[in-house]
């Protein structure tokens, strides 16, 4: 059997809205109606609070990781490990069981990138959590972070590390997840953008 139904199957996983759940579980609401509108950890940790961020952070981990350990396991095409790390990513963004209104990707992002090459989920974090400290943006470190995780990708490639697929999987996945961020980056250059700590308001 051919193994590409590991990439519908891959999508399916990433469409579990988490954060649209358990934010609905703890607070009675849905999420999306609070901040930015999204399903992510950010918006759950705004709007429900820290442990609702960590349940949510855990399980929209969990969901990528599983799917792309599972096609690592089934089949030894490197095409289907990157499409199936791109089908969990496209899910949580466009998830079909809410409405395709989801998250950014972030979350499902590291997951995936760190089965497929741990070093640079490394190198996306060395980026992020400095950041992220010095300036209380998440948005701008989750940004740079995928931009470092993009050339990492690129210098594993060159030196013969990593299959191409996976380069074409990252450059593909990380313009989509800043892409997805576009309404933060016009927030930081105007100065408007909300820090780490800050509650969410209703939309």
């Amino acid at each position: 059997m051919s193994p590409w139904w590991l990439v519908p199957l891959a999508y399916l996983a990433g469409s579990v809205p988490w954060g649209l759940i358990i934010v609905k579980v703890v607070k009675g609401v849905d999420v999306r109606r609070y901040g930015s509108g999204k399903t992510g950890m950010t918006n759950v940790l705004r709007t429900a609070g820290r442990t609702a961020a960590i349940v949510v952070f855990a399980a929209d981990a969990s969901k990528a990781f599983a799917m792309v350990s599972l096609a690592r396991l089934l089949t030894d095409d490197s095409a289907v490990h990157a499409s199936a790390a791109a089908a969990v990513i496209v899910g949580h963004i466009w998830p079909v069981f809410a409405g395709f209104r989801g998250g950014r990707g972030i979350v499902t992002g590291m997951a995936t990138t760190a089965v497929l090459v741990p070093w640079t989920a490394i190198v996306g974090l060395g980026v992020f959590i400095p950041v992220v400290a010095a300036t209380r943006y998440i948005s701008l470190g989750s940004v740079l972070g995928v931009t470092a995780v993009v050339v990492a990708f690129a210098a594993f490639v060159v030196v013969g590390m990593a299959p191409t697929a996976y380069l074409v999987y990252a450059v593909g996945c990380g313009t989509l997840i800043v892409w997805m961020h576009r309404d933060n980056i016009g927030r930081l250059l105007k100065g408007t953008e909300r820090k780490l700590g800050q509650r969410a308001e209703s939309v």
